[in-house]
């Protein structure tokens, strides 16, 4: 059947239209809930198919026009076209589905989603670059949806907008490089004074690049970075020292970091979780919490100013001692810190030993598995845990109900990453 008409029921992970076909899924790009769409060439596979939205013969009431012009091509959104109260509806409905899927479990109360701004918002990201000799041009941007190829982008609405209305001129300031060919992507990194750019170049830039790429930077108020080989080459090329910091000021915390370390992408929203963390925490000034996955101390530190003592870890050695250089930075003396990978069995170490009255899990996409063999241990009552994968977190939950003993009390989402199909959730776990 040529360019078949079917009604899409659901909306993917991934931000795709769900429609069946003879009781096959198909995924449709560009398709939303409610709608009857006319596909284009449907891509087969043994247990699904793809297809596009060729036409919109039914339209849903929450499509908007998408603000992009390259929406649909840029991998960057996937939702631009779906009201922003539809999207982080659809996040919450995906986090349901995956609790009641996966684990097994069902929150005793919804959280009332947290959202923000949803434009401009992006302080931390990778541009792919790519020199494209017939086209005599530079191209700076996100992928396309087929990642082959670097979309062709005159501007990003979702970055900060000192970096997003400047890639045109990202553009040709490489294109104008004598190693124009050798810049294989430019990392961003906002702190609340300064915007770091730092370039990956793969061979050593000549005097006359350099001075272009210094040039460039004093003309937008950037800084500009250099990484000639792994993480610890970056160095500052303009000016000669870059310090990058960003302030919580609900906990009076003002947390430096470097520019390849990991941070949250947004900055109101991660004022807005750490409120929430702390709200379900529950802290006293008695208390002792365990941060897990604590990176840079974005909860530790926090959690530091209202409890009686915190313990943060981390597997990354290079976060860890820079989290003890903010807790000193913040005159913080209740807060330890352990670099440890997480993924491995820990229980015998001290500080998986010891004794703890409230838990924070902050992991990766895979999750917290492995530690949720050993921990939470006798005594802690309270687990509040912060997700970037509804998959994983509803697998635990089950975890944690189901072997730990507790109750999933509430759960909600927080929109993170608006116009993308990002699921960043919080739950709240009792016992």
């Amino acid at each position: 059947m040529q360019n078949p008409e079917v009604d899409i029921i659901d909306l993917s992970h991934d931000g795709r239209g769900v429609a069946r076909i003879d009781g096959k899924t198909v995924f449709v790009a560009g398709a939303l809930p409610g709608e009857r769409v006319r596909l284009g060439r449907v891509q087969r596979h043994r247990n699904f198919d793809e297809a596009s939205a060729e036409e919109i013969l039914v339209r849903s009431p929450q499509r908007i026009e998408p603000r992009c012009a390259h929406f649909g091509t840029c991998s960057g959104c996937s939702l631009q076209h779906l009201s922003p109260e539809a999207q982080i509806a659809a996040k919450q409905h995906v986090l349901a589905e995956n609790f009641e899927r996966i684990g097994k479990v069902v929150p005793g109360r919804w959280l009332d989603p947290l959202g923000g701004e949803p434009w401009g918002y992006r302080r931390k990201g990778r541009l792919s670059v790519k020199w494209v000799a017939k086209k005599d041009k530079a191209l700076v941007g996100f992928r396309e949806v087929n990642p082959r190829f670097v979309a062709d982008l005159a501007r990003c609405h979702t970055l900060l907008p000192e970096v997003g209305e400047r890639l045109a001129d990202l553009g040709a300031l490489v294109g104008a490089l004598e190693a124009r060919a050798e810049i294989a992507q430019i990392e961003i990194a906002a702190g609340d004074e300064t915007v770091a750019l730092t370039f990956r170049n793969l061979r050593p830039l000549s005097e006359g690049d350099r001075a272009a790429l210094v040039a460039f930077g004093q003309r937008h108020g950037l800084a500009i970075l250099l990484q000639p080989g792994g993480p610890d080459s970056v160095a500052p090329l303009w000016p000669d020292d870059v310090s990058l910091s960003f302030r919580i000021p609900a906990s009076d915390i003002d947390i430096a970091f470097r520019p390849l370390d990991f941070i949250q992408v947004n900055a109101g929203m991660n004022q807005r979780m750490i409120a929430r963390a702390l709200e379900l925490l529950d802290l006293a000034r008695g208390d002792r919490v365990l941060d897990l996955f604590c990176g840079l101390g974005n909860f530790t530190l926090p959690i530091a100013r209202v409890a009686g003592d915190v313990v943060g870890v981390e597997g990354e050695a290079a976060l860890v001692a820079r989290s003890r250089e903010n807790a000193v930075r913040n005159g913080i003396a209740n807060a330890q810190f352990h670099a440890a990978d997480l993924a491995a069995d820990q229980r015998g170490t001290a500080w998986a030993q010891a004794g703890y009255d409230k838990l924070l899990l902050d992991p990766p996409r895979s999750g917290a598995a492995a530690v949720l063999d050993y921990l939470p241990r006798k005594g802690t009552d309270r687990v509040v845990y912060v997700s970037c994968h509804p998959g994983s977190l509803a697998r635990d939950a089950g975890t944690l109900v189901t072997q730990h003993g507790f109750r999933l009390v509430a759960a909600g989402v927080m929109d993170m990453f608006p116009h993308t199909a990002h699921v960043e959730s919080i739950a709240l776990f009792e016992r």
